[in-house]
């Protein structure tokens, strides 16, 4: 698996502009993934063009909840490429201009080694990937309680990592176990993240790439 921060608040180089949301583009076993879009899509769609990323190539796009930060690139995208397949949480409505549009309502396998978590709490979902070292978790905002969220994903798998915007968590002791956190977008306490969990902790921003 690799994922690829294509937006975030903070960047790793000089020629991506960060900007406040989310947005990751995962890839693996022949499909690529976007997870989330980031609250520009101009910002969003330089920024992959920047990281050599086609958005024609992108096959679907997975949504966590219906916030303008996760969700402000969504329309200028699928202007550009209307050939994917979109899962959205079923909070989020009015969406057109996709190849097919489906609404995630519980835990659900969506492509081979790629699950949701199904909409928790009424807001969000999470996406969980397989990789050769266990479930690497996706998260937007971690709006929902993490215990749920992480409840919700482990059913599918033993997690080996999580990426993503975290809020305001300070259940530090849920990540015990663990070998990859990336904190990003959103998230309070990454120092306090990065005290306890030095070893597993990676600074994320936009370029960041992520192989595992």
């Amino acid at each position: 698996m690799k994922a690829t921060i294509v937006f975030d608040n903070t960047t790793t180089r000089a020629d991506l502009q960060p900007d406040w949301g989310f947005a990751c583009v995962v890839e693996l076993a022949g499909r690529k993934i976007l997870f989330d879009t980031g609250a520009n899509g101009a910002i969003l769609l330089e920024n992959m063009k920047q990281l050599n990323i086609d958005p024609n190539s992108i096959n679907d796009v997975f949504i966590s909840h219906n916030h303008f930060d996760h969700i402000g690139g969504l329309a200028e995208f699928l202007n550009v490429n209307r050939d994917v397949y979109l899962f959205l949480p079923p909070s989020l409505r009015g969406v057109r201009n996709a190849e097919e549009i489906t609404y995630l309502e519980k835990p659900t396998r969506i492509a081979e080694g790629v699950y949701s978590t199904g909409e928790l709490q009424g807001i969000e979902q999470a996406m969980s990937v397989e990789t050769g070292k266990g479930l690497v978790l996706f998260v937007g905002c971690s709006h929902p309680r993490m215990e749920l969220i992480l409840h919700a994903a482990k059913q599918f798998g033993k997690l080996y990592g999580i990426i993503g915007g975290l809020h305001g968590f300070n259940q530090y002791e849920l990540f015990a176990g663990l070998k990859l956190i990336c904190p990003t977008h959103c998230t309070q306490h990454k120092a306090e993240l990065k005290k306890k969990y030095p070893d597993q902790y990676l600074e994320g921003g936009v370029g960041r790439v992520i192989n595992i």
